[in-house]
């Protein structure tokens, strides 16, 4: 058998479309070309292939087409004695797609990212021609079909792989820096990405939410403190052996106590009350003879006014704040305080049966007692990795 000629650069690319078509990555999605398959018997005329506009667009010519294959030197194709019609050899049967065959097209396969943008198939293929045998190139797009600068590049053997990836001159393209790596070291590249993605959109998230709280209970605690104006007591003394209901006893029926800012042994505090502080005092001190005294102790009052008044209601805000959140974790973990258990610890503001506590979002005080705290909220959803994009099918991979 005579020598097979040389291929001129019209011939290569003509030969290399047509083997592309009927290649194992083209053929099993192709539905027009397995159609014609069933006509006759494998056998597909040279004008049905003309209608493939990849095709056409190289050549118009069967005398062209007939050519190229016949010098084609990989065997997959087999022509008509008329050379009117060609077919997908019969000793090279398509492989079975199955669990094998997809780890081991993983395995000889390339991702490349670099490429100019409006870099073409035809330039790809020219730049890669003799670094290896190459049978698919498929070119990586966005939604909008827009070539996004990276390629998966197929090898016939998983060694051709391997030496391709370590040749030196596939580094750059057209001055271009290359990013080279297996089809397997991309997965695992690809897969940190996300992982790392989705850690930084969960932590953002938490942060806005945060920061989004944050504003509203600052909004809320504005609101509080214009309400709350006029309504602190402050009081020291030698009050050694002065209790939290000590003051609710002395300002009972002169005005209604919400928080009690006093740890016992404490030499100063603060009430606040839920209407005027000074009205409640002027009532207390007449109805105890002009000097307000508790348990025989001299005590200095002062009603709190200003910048003083914001800072300490803040104060007691916040306490509240801690107070409640300490007895909501005790209902979360499921513990109680009956008869034989241990409570947890009592908050600042005291534990003063019917008396008012702050509860989170709330514009008004209600009471103080701990033991009725909400339940646990729910869990935040985690996020779930969406169904990957399909990619059509197009014209040589690309």
């Amino acid at each position: 058998m005579a020598e097979k000629k040389e291929m001129s650069p019209i011939e290569l690319k003509v030969a290399r479309q047509i083997e592309y078509y009927f290649g194992d990555h083209n053929l099993p999605r192709d539905k027009f070309l397995k159609e014609q398959l069933q006509v006759d018997d494998g056998w597909v005329t040279l004008e049905t292939m003309l209608k493939f506009n990849r095709l056409k667009s190289l050549t118009t010519e069967i005398s062209v087409i007939a050519e190229a294959l016949q010098k084609s030197k990989t065997g997959l194709l087999e022509m008509s004695e008329d050379k009117t019609k060609i077919r997908r050899s019969p000793n090279k049967p398509l492989p079975e797609v199955n669990d094998d065959y997809k780890d081991a097209l993983k395995h000889k396969s390339v991702y490349m990212k670099g490429f100019p943008l409006e870099t073409s198939l035809d330039e790809i293929q020219e730049w890669l021609n003799g670094k290896g045998p190459i049978e698919n190139i498929q070119m990586r797009r966005n939604l909008q079909r827009q070539f996004k600068g990276s390629v998966f590049i197929c090898f016939d053997t998983e060694e051709s792989c391997k030496q391709f990836l370590e040749r030196s001159d596939i580094k750059s393209f057209k001055d271009n820096e290359m990013l080279v790596l297996s089809r397997e070291d991309y997965h695992v590249k690809k897969a940190e990405e996300r992982k790392l993605y989705k850690a930084e959109t969960k932590a953002k998230a938490k942060h806005d939410k945060e920061h989004q709280q944050k504003q509203v209970e600052d909004k809320e605690m504005g609101l509080l403190l214009d309400e709350q104006t006029g309504c602190l007591l402050k009081f020291s003394g030698e009050l050694e052996d002065v209790s939290r209901e000590d003051f609710h006893e002395l300002f009972s029926g002169h005005g209604k106590i919400k928080w009690v800012d006093f740890t016992r042994g404490a030499k100063e505090g603060t009430l606040l009350f839920d209407g005027n502080a000074k009205e409640a005092f002027d009532k207390a001190k007449e109805a105890n003879g002009g000097e307000l005294k508790i348990k025989a102790n001299s005590v200095t009052w002062q009603v709190l006014e200003g910048e003083e008044e914001k800072e300490e209601l803040k104060k007691i805000i916040e306490a509240q704040q801690e107070s409640y959140n300490r007895s909501k974790s005790r209902v979360g973990r499921g513990r109680s305080g009956g008869r034989g258990g241990r409570g947890g610890r009592r908050g600042r503001g005291g534990r003063d049966q019917g008396r008012s506590q702050y509860k989170g979002r709330k514009t008004k005080f209600e009471s103080d007692d701990e033991d009725d705290a909400p339940a646990a909220p729910k869990r935040e959803r985690e996020d779930a990795d969406g169904p990957a994009a399909k990619v059509p099918k197009t014209e040589n991979g690309s």
